[in-house]
């Protein structure tokens, strides 16, 4: 298949997965409030004490957020990622519709105060979809695309908030926006409140119901909360390539938390525009990022690392020639094109590490982004009061556009492998994770079994396994639904979180039904030896496999 047949096809196979489509509408919304109330709480701290006002509340926003997010963001691991990004979503409306009352009230403390809950809340947000979207993609090229169509949502998000913003601001004021936002935000709620990233096979409809929760072997405890934010410490710590990777999306963050302060600075100070232009601006660098978006097709199918420095050393190029003064519409067009190369780096650079993680410990690795990515937003948000008090608004600028570059410097020659191995093959993990026969592997012997799996792709009819024929492989379905008929009679439909072709392996007998594709369907195919040295060689599931294999042979004629 051609680049573009396969771009085509990951990003059409969108439209078929319901899940995916849910939570990257939230995340839209999401993005839409998080920069719309964050504007706004910067104008609301410079009209009240300047810039450096603005700058100190922007890092009293974002201290707590960055200490609590590795905490916050384990939960992604440990428990439920879907759940964590609901419940995100949901403190984050109520935060937003306390501050909208306390400044409705002309309480500004009380304003502070509810933002930096809703910042807080914010942390949970990246590491939960992190941790969720390569549990609801079908393959490596759909998670990919679901990236890059969350990297066009976020920067379209940006632009509309910027947009939003201004307009609220400049109508009805600052509180407007938090109104709003928290309605949003509910929207957000609903859209994500019955996510399952692992769905349960239907006991009921389906022989695979055989392999129900009370059959299952009781499943380990959870790690202490400490030891898993130390995993994922550990790891970003002994792995360069992560290392970099976080290094170069910390300094990025750092050049977003120094623009939205920048932004107000720039509107007021230097282009001598009322409040309300902040936002404008942000629009601007939010359509930049749009029109990348559009772009980051190309990332599907793609190696990754040269793209990420292009977008970094682009960032920075466009930011360097804001300091030198070029009036309105020379700095809106930079700013177009600062966002652009933004985009780029932050899809490029998070499909990257999803690559590169083990899906055990995605989460945490996101929540330690997430964390550095808070902190990197407040010393940004401090960078810029600091240089242009010491040197004006063009060392701010300048300095602002020196970051990316000094990050890339510090990783050495490093930084040009970032993607020079193998790539964790995330998908299938958390594939094979949500199939009860597979539930109970350790995370090594799962991964290692990831990545002997083969893609198949079924269309409407097509036949998977035919009875009668000998057993040479076990089928993970990923996404589409399959029929399994014996001697003319139908034993059950299977979808996504279910299996077929053990019972040949396991027994040494023949097929023993015939295996159609009833919908255009996607499988990953487990040849023989490596099925069975998994599921012998590991106690709890060979004995998760018998209860299953004697639930179908049950329901068949050859009980």
């Amino acid at each position: 298949m051609t680049g573009g047949g396969r771009r085509t096809r990951a990003f059409g196979s969108l439209a078929g997965n319901p899940a995916l489509l849910r939570v990257l509408a939230a995340y839209l919304l999401f993005t839409l409030t998080e920069n719309a109330v964050w504007i706004a709480m910067l104008v609301y701290a410079y009209d009240r004490g300047g810039a450096t006002t603005a700058g100190l509340i922007a890092v009293v926003q974002l201290v707590p957020a960055a200490l609590a997010a590795p905490v916050m963001a384990a939960a992604a691991d440990r428990r439920s990622p879907a759940v964590l990004l609901t419940g995100g979503y949901l403190i984050q409306t109520v935060t937003m519709a306390g501050a909208a009352a306390a400044i409705g009230t002309g309480a500004p403390l009380a304003a502070y105060a509810a933002a930096v809950a809703a910042a807080t809340a914010v942390t949970t947000t990246r590491p939960a979809q992190a941790a969720l979207i390569p549990s609801l993609a079908v393959t490596a090229d759909q998670l990919t695309a679901a990236n890059v169509v969350a990297g066009w949502l976020e920067a379209a998000g940006i632009a509309a908030a910027g947009l939003l913003a201004g307009v609220l601001i400049s109508l009805t004021g600052v509180g407007s926006v938090f109104g709003v936002s928290a309605g949003l935000g509910l929207l957000a709620v609903l859209l994500t409140a019955r996510l399952r990233p692992a769905p349960e096979p239907a006991g009921a409809s389906s022989p695979a119901g055989a392999g129900s929760r009370a059959e299952q072997e009781p499943q380990a405890e959870p790690e202490p909360q400490a030891d898993s934010i130390g995993a994922g410490l550990r790891l970003a710590a002994t792995q360069p390539r992560l290392r970099i990777m976080l290094a170069l999306l910390t300094a990025d963050s750092v050049v977003m938390g120094a623009l939205d302060v920048l932004a107000v600075i720039l509107a007021v100070a230097v282009l001598h525009r009322p409040a309300g232009w902040a936002g404008y601006l942000q629009f601007a660098f939010g359509a930049g990022a749009v029109l990348a978006a559009t772009g980051g097709a190309v990332l599907v199918g793609r190696r990754l690392g040269r793209p990420v420095l292009i977008a970094a050393l682009g960032s920075s190029a466009a930011l360097a020639a804001i300091a030198a003064g070029p009036g309105l519409a020379g700095t809106v067009a930079l700013l177009v094109a600062a966002g652009a190369s933004h985009c780029l780096l932050e899809v490029a650079a998070r499909t990257l590490l999803q690559r590169s993680v083990p899906p055990r410990l995605l989460g945490r690795i996101f929540g330690v982004l997430e964390g550095a990515v808070m902190a990197g937003l407040a010393l940004g948000a401090l960078l810029v009061p600091l240089l242009n008090h010491l040197g004006g608004s063009r060392l701010a600028i300048g300095g602002v556009a020196a970051v990316l570059p000094l990050a890339a410097v510090a990783g050495g020659r490093a930084v040009f492998r970032l993607d020079a191995v193998a790539a964790v093959p995330v998908v299938q993990i958390s594939l094979l994770r949500s199939l009860p026969l597979f539930a109970g592997l350790p995370a090594p012997a799962l991964e290692g079994l990831a990545g002997a799996l083969e893609l198949v792709s079924l269309s409407p009819g097509a036949v998977l396994i035919r009875q009668g024929d000998p057993g040479d492989a076990y089928y993970a379905i990923a996404a589409g639904q399959l029929d399994a008929i014996q001697d003319g009679r139908l034993l059950g439909t299977f979808g996504r979180g279910e299996g077929v072709g053990e019972i040949a392996l396991l027994r040494e007998v023949p097929r023993t039904a015939t295996v159609t594709a009833r919908t255009a369907a996607t499988v990953y195919r487990l040849d023989r030896d490596p099925f069975l040295t998994a599921v012998l060689g590991h106690a709890p599931t060979r004995r998760q496999a018998g209860h299953i294999a004697a639930a179908r042979l049950a329901n068949s004629d050859l009980a």
